[in-house]
């Protein structure tokens, strides 16, 4: 059996991988296991879920270059109980049995598959426990009348209407504007959907005027001029 070992430490100094990597030798030579790879991140922290060689690990493991994953503690493997969960699950949709040392937890056996069951339901109750939590700050949210998500920024849509149809693509609307291209689509659609905001009221057509010139002037700038020779006729 093909096995990777991963150790970590969270400092460079005074702590030392190669104590972590002896104990999973060891531990792979009494199984008869072959050693295919060694992954040890050095000075990072545990809370971080993306680490260089983790990441490494765990690419290789999807294309399947390991048969076992050998770690000498949970906390040296996975950030959180949601994260070994993931892991795991993983690794068993992919043949990957995975062994922790320290705390004899073994997926190739009916222990350590029971082992893992439980964490799938402890992960799990965590899980629904923030969503109960999330549903009710959102309901008292609003119960108190406050509205959620994105504030919407205010559109002139008869500015809309009017750079439209003098021509103005959405693009450069939205620059003029100073809006999103989505964000004037979707003022302009709704102007033609509602009748009451179909007649324009510009307060400034002066500025609205300046504004389609320099635009233009824009765009005329930005078309490259085509070269031509004149020729003679013989």
């Amino acid at each position: 059996m093909r096995a990777a070992l991963y150790a970590r430490v969270s400092t460079q100094s005074g702590q030392d991988p190669s104590v972590q990597l002896r104990e999973l030798r060891e531990y792979c030579e009494r199984r008869g296991w072959e050693i295919a790879g060694e992954f040890t991140d050095v000075g990072v922290s545990g809370i971080k879920e993306r680490r260089p060689q983790l990441d490494q690990l765990l690419a290789s493991c999807r294309k399947r270059r390991f048969d076992a994953v050998v770690v000498h503690r949970y906390d040296r493997f996975a950030r959180s109980l949601r994260q070994l969960v993931n892991v795991l699950s993983d690794f068993e949709a992919l043949g990957i049995q995975f062994v922790s040392l320290h705390e004899g937890v073994d997926t190739s056996t009916p222990n350590g598959r029971l082992v893992f069951g439980i964490f799938a339901s402890i992960a799990e109750f965590e899980r629904e426990l923030i969503r109960d939590r999330v549903r009710s700050g959102v309901a008292a949210a609003r119960a108190r009348g406050k509205r959620l998500g994105r504030p919407r920024r205010h559109v002139d849509v008869s500015q809309v209407a009017a750079l439209r149809g003098a021509g103005v693509s959405w693009r450069d609307i939205g620059r003029v504007l100073g809006v999103g291209v989505a964000t004037a689509r979707s003022a302009f659609q709704e102007r033609a959907k509602n009748p009451r905001n179909r007649q324009p009221y510009l307060t400034d057509r002066t500025r609205l005027a300046s504004r389609i010139s320099v635009v233009r002037k824009t765009s005329i700038s930005r078309t490259p001029a085509i070269p031509f020779r004149l020729t003679e006729n013989c």
